[in-house]
C-alpha cells in the first residue's frame, strides 16, 4: 500500500512532466544562444602578443591595493565610457601597465592621470590604443 494519495500521485505526475517535456525547449533555447558572436573582441590579436598581461600580476598585497586604488577611481569617473572603466590594470612591483582600447585621446589621458595620481608619474606606463 502507499503511503501518498492517489490525487498526490497524479499531481506529482504530472509535474514531472511538465519539467521533463520543457527540458528540450531549454536546452534548445540554450544551445541557439550559446552560438559565438560573428564578431571578434576588439583587442583579442593584439592581446596575443603582448608582453606584460594581466595574469602575470602577482598577489601580492601591495600591487593588488594599487591597482584596487586606481580601479576604484576609473569606476567612480562616471564621465568615462564603458571601454574606459574595462582597461587592463596591471601592477608589477609598484610599476603600473594600463592596457585595453579607449574612446579617445582625452579618456586616454584621463585614465592615465588617475593611475598617476595613485603611484606617480614615472610608475604609469600608459600603453591605452584610441578605438578606431
Amino acid at each position: 500500500m502507499s503511503v501518498f494519495s492517489p490525487s498526490l500521485r497524479v499531481a506529482v505526475v504530472s509535474c514531472a512532466f511538465l519539467v521533463f517535456a520543457g527540458a528540450p525547449v531549454a536546452l534548445q533555447a540554450q544551445d541557439q544562444s550559446a552560438t559565438p558572436a560573428s564578431t571578434a573582441p576588439d583587442n583579442s590579436a593584439q592581446n596575443k602578443g603582448q608582453q606584460t598581461t594581466a595574469d602575470q600580476q602577482k598577489s601580492n598585497t601591495s600591487d593588488m591595493d594599487i591597482t584596487k586604488k586606481i580601479r576604484q577611481s576609473i569606476i567612480a569617473d562616471k564621465s568615462l565610457s564603458a571601454y574606459g572603466h574595462n582597461v587592463k590594470i596591471i601592477t608589477q612591483s609598484g610599476m603600473v601597465t594600463l592596457k585595453g582600447p579607449v574612446q579617445s585621446d582625452s579618456e586616454k589621458q584621463t585614465i592615465a592621470s588617475l593611475a598617476v595620481d595613485v603611484v606617480g608619474q614615472d610608475k604609469v606606463s600608459n600603453q591605452l590604443t584610441v578605438k578606431q
